[in-house]
């Protein structure tokens, strides 16, 4: 399966061991209901981190989790493709994939290091790699507090590249009155800068 065909935009969206998976679960859920082509990656960190934060069983069966994911999210294959992060004939280990951007989330600090040293050891790795050789967007979406200065150093490699860091800061002047909304907040950053219009979003000076 792949989304080469697909008329809407193509995101690569990649899950790695840091907390914020509800952020990524929302993301992935938000991505699709704006009919977008999503392909999933995930780490084995990612599984252990899903399955605590939110009882999110990600299988190490990637057939599995396509399957359970679009019974989850009501959408088909054809939208949504699980792909094996040491899957090096994925298109996605090319500069020739048919995809817009990618968004790392949420994105572990042993992660941010291989990325911004281009170390591809893994399909999450080398597909942030094609994103910043192609010019294509690479959001980063780091969960570590605080922040070392090995962790800023690695930030503003990536920052220099090309890609965009965007921590998951949700702002109070919505007053906020659920985790849900400050998830929902962050959640709609990520999509403004991935052009896509979150109509819902809290935006400031707006009624």
């Amino acid at each position: 399966m792949n989304c080469a065909n697909y008329q809407k935009k193509s995101i690569v969206l990649a899950l790695t061991g840091a907390s914020g998976m509800p952020y990524a679960r929302r993301l992935l859920q938000r991505l699709l209901a704006h009919g977008v082509c999503v392909y999933l990656l995930y780490s084995q960190a990612a599984q252990i981190v899903a399955q605590q934060e939110c009882a999110w069983h990600l299988d190490n069966d990637i057939a599995k989790t396509n399957k359970d994911l679009c019974k989850e999210f009501n959408t088909t294959p054809q939208q949504l493709i699980v792909v094996e992060r040491n899957d090096w004939f994925s298109r996605l280990a090319s500069g020739s994939a048919f995809t817009d951007a990618m968004v790392v989330c949420p994105a572990s600090m042993g992660t941010v290091a291989a990325i911004a040293n281009g170390l591809s050891d893994n399909l999450i790795e080398r597909a942030a790699d094609v994103c910043l050789k192609e010019k294509k967007p690479l959001i980063i979406v780091p969960r570590e507090t605080p922040l070392s200065l090995i962790h800023l150093r690695n930030l503003t490699h990536l920052a220099e590249a090309g890609a965009s860091i965007l921590p998951p800061a949700p702002a109070f002047y919505h007053h906020p009155q659920t985790v849900d909304d400050m998830i929902n907040f962050v959640v709609a950053r990520i999509l403004n800068h991935l052009q896509i219009d979150e109509t819902n979003a809290v935006k400031w000076g707006c009624e």
